[in-house]
């Protein structure tokens, strides 16, 4: 037996630690498979997607690739000192290298930012070191609304970074349409990671992340299920999608398809400019500067291995891989070491911020219980994995 439409025998990458279970991240958004690939397609020789990906981008002509963003630019920047592009991010390596290169080529980009559920202390500082690259909008959406719906989202999907990532996605091209900004620029395309990379053919970020109103669902619920709960229509704007009328004023695309992303290159590049690695590993993994401003962000990826058994060393690991960093057969000792670990670090803070009004304060047994309720069988046995990458 399997849920979430995976795959029901359990295959490993042969050429990264990535498994067939990584969910299609816009299903994330939808709530649907909206017809698409639901996991991470596995080719004929057992490769995945994402390594397709990293394969094809040492066949890419990156000096023309440079020369179409150039003209890209050419096209939008503006001479009278308004903002010509608008660069969503957290102040993680990732935005501070965007920032860096658009600068550079003559851009004047306003910086966007979806405030994390609780910043670390390192998150924020890193945050107030990339606002030196640009003036910066923070967006902070209402917090006992949000908190609701993380709680709803854990209760529902144990998924606690579903609102948020909904909010994320779709709030930078409605702000850059309101500021009358017609260019946006995401970092690297999610095919890096697993989604299809059918999407690779195009800098335009793909429309299922602009699905219609009706098909948006919030913490496992939709607008009329939280309606109920006395959420208002009003109290959810900001996750609500940029509409189909906007979406032709606004282009909305990856700067990793014109030039060659490269996390560690992103990190160098962005340590020049003030940012700063955490100053422990993260629990799950090995690395010290991925993901790092939220304290949720720990108990996200202990989800992701409890509900699809890939926690987040596989994540990372998988990526150093693609990236020529380390072997396989380092990344596969890496996740058996790392992946799953319990996340305590943040552990009060996080069910605090979870125990929202009239509901009974969180603890690691509520936590236990939700985490064995969401397994699939075909991944666990009981308390314990079924499958490790070999």
């Amino acid at each position: 037996m399997t849920r979430y439409g995976l795959p029901a025998e359990v295959r490993f990458c042969r050429r990264c630690t990535m498994s067939n279970q990584r969910p299609n991240s816009c299903i994330e958004y939808t709530h649907t498979a909206n017809s698409r690939k639901v996991t991470i397609h596995f080719d004929a020789e057992g490769i995945c997607d994402a390594c397709r990906v990293a394969e094809a981008k040492q066949e890419t002509n990156w000096d023309t690739r440079e020369e179409e963003l150039r003209e890209v630019l050419a096209k939008y920047r503006r001479s009278d000192g308004r903002y010509d592009c608008v660069i969503p991010g957290s102040g993680g390596k990732d935005s501070f290298f965007a920032a860096i290169r658009l600068r550079e080529m003559g851009m004047h980009p306003l910086l966007v930012t979806w405030a994390p559920h609780l910043y670390t202390d390192w998150g924020r500082a890193n945050l107030k070191a990339w606002q030196s690259l640009g003036d910066h909008y923070l967006i902070t959406p209402n917090r006992e609304t949000h908190r609701l719906l993380t709680r709803l989202a854990v209760e529902n999907l144990f998924h606690p970074f579903q609102p948020f990532i909904v909010g994320q996605k779709g709030f930078a091209p409605k702000l850059a349409h309101r500021l009358g900004i017609k260019l946006v620029f995401y970092g690297e395309d999610e095919a890096e990671y697993g989604n299809p990379r059918e999407g690779t053919r195009s800098a335009l970020r793909d429309s299922a992340y602009f699905a219609a109103e009706g098909h948006v669902y919030l913490a496992g619920e939709s607008l009329v299920d939280l309606a109920g709960r006395g959420l208002r229509k009003a109290d959810l704007q900001s996750y609500l999608p940029i509409t189909p009328e906007e979406t032709r004023l606004v282009e909305v695309h990856y700067l990793g398809y014109y030039l060659k992303w490269h996390p560690q290159g992103a990190f160098y590049a962005a340590t020049e400019h003030g940012f700063e690695p955490a100053p422990e590993r993260t629990p799950g993994t090995y690395s010290k500067y991925n993901s790092i401003d939220d304290k949720l962000d720990d108990l996200h990826y202990w989800t992701t291995y409890q509900k699809f058994g890939i926690g987040r060393a596989t994540y990372d690991s998988a990526q150093e891989i693609r990236s020529g960093e380390i072997t396989r057969e380092e990344g596969m000792a890496l996740v058996r070491r790392f992946d799953g670990e319990y996340p305590e670090r943040f552990e009060s803070d996080v069910f605090r911020y979870l125990s929202v009004p009239a509901f009974a304060p969180a603890t690691r047994e509520w936590l236990d219980a939700l985490a064995l309720k969401f397994r699939s069988p075909h991944l666990w046995n009981g308390d314990r994995i079924r499958h490790q990458v070999e």
